[in-house]
């Protein structure tokens, strides 16, 4: 019987969204599942004809509905519940179960999130406002009133009702979550690869116009050229003949390959030699200098072209095995 209970309220609910609130429980009583489980039928039965439910009653068939405990013992519902703190303080297996008391076992067992003062509070009066204030409590009520057994399965089928619909919900969320997410994965793998294919292309060309200590790698945000061994003038901001021979060759190859990126960022690396300080403005000079030559070149406008010197920062060796690996200028395609 284990889950039979909900299952049929499940179906109660279809019955009810094509019978209307008005021919719910003849729908739920001619409903073949129902008649199918006799003793859940009888159960059902017996409550439409039950004027006063009691809190035993009330707790067996709450706590099998969400399935937080499933007995045929309503007493040992109700002990399981009065445990947990579910029921009133004053209640007992065999005193009539009021509206508020069974509101407050219907928001513990389904655990529905409450208001301000019932968070506060967690008193059965304010878990019976949230209830009404949420539609799981319809029609002229009164939180002192007994609750009869045609009421009891209403309210239980309106709990299930918005239970399910937030759960569809949460579920279509996440479904939706999952699928953006592969999407994305998809998105980024399928550029991740036309950035490798790129980078394939520009080292082709590197190597087929001879250019030295120069070459392409994809990254996580396009395409960069590398070109290390970079020696210094005495003045940062003045190109050697071999480095613009090299650009120019870089700007060549930008302008004849279809590079998907706008904006190029250009950055500059150096050694551990010299003062920190120093080393901080070589960078950002020679930085400078590369991406105005580049913006010469007519690779990009000065607005696509953007620079930064970062000193010894982000050596990618060791200094003292290769120095020469550090001192380094990274013009990178940026992803648009």
């Amino acid at each position: 019987m284990k889950g039979g209970l909900k299952r049929n309220m499940k179906i109660l609910l279809a019955s009810h969204k094509k019978c209307g609130f008005k021919l719910i429980i003849f729908c739920f009583l001619a409903s073949p599942a129902f008649l199918s489980a006799q003793s859940t039928a009888a159960e059902m039965e017996a409550l439409l004809n039950t004027g006063a439910v009691t809190y035993e009653q009330a707790a067996r068939f709450v706590l099998e509905a969400s399935e937080t405990l499933i007995t045929p013992d309503p007493l040992e519902a109700f002990r399981y519940a009065a445990g947990k703190r579910w029921l009133p303080t004053n209640a007992t297996p065999n005193s009539p179960a009021r509206l508020d008391g069974l509101s407050l076992l219907f928001v513990k067992s389904f655990d529905i999130k409450g208001g301000l003062f019932y968070t506060l509070s967690k008193s059965p009066h304010f878990a019976y406002r949230e209830l009404v204030y949420k539609g799981m409590i319809q029609g002229r009520t009164d939180p002192h009133m007994n609750v009869s057994g045609d009421m009891l399965l209403f309210i239980t089928n309106r709990v299930l009702a918005v239970v399910n619909e937030k759960a569809e919900i949460a579920a279509e969320k996440e479904r939706k979550r999952l699928i953006a997410g592969e999407e994305a994965r998809l998105a980024g793998a399928m550029q991740a690869a036309e950035w490798e294919n790129l980078a394939g292309q520009i080292n082709s060309r590197l190597e087929a116009h001879g250019v030295s200590d120069t070459r392409a790698r994809a990254a996580n945000v396009g395409v960069v050229i590398v070109l290390s061994n970079i020696e210094y003038l005495p003045d940062p901001a003045e190109l050697p003949e071999s480095e613009k021979m090299k650009l120019r060759e870089i700007a060549q190859i930008i302008q004849d390959i279809p590079v998907p990126g706008q904006k190029i960022m250009v950055a500059a690396h150096t050694s551990l030699a010299g003062i920190e300080t120093d080393r901080r403005k070589i960078t950002r000079d020679r930085a400078e200098a590369i991406a105005s030559y580049l913006v010469f070149l007519g690779v990009r406008s000065g607005l696509d072209v953007t620079f930064a010197g970062y000193g010894d920062e982000w050596p990618i060796a060791d200094n003292a095995a290769a120095e020469g690996m550090n001192r380094r200028v990274e013009i990178t395609v940026l992803e648009n």
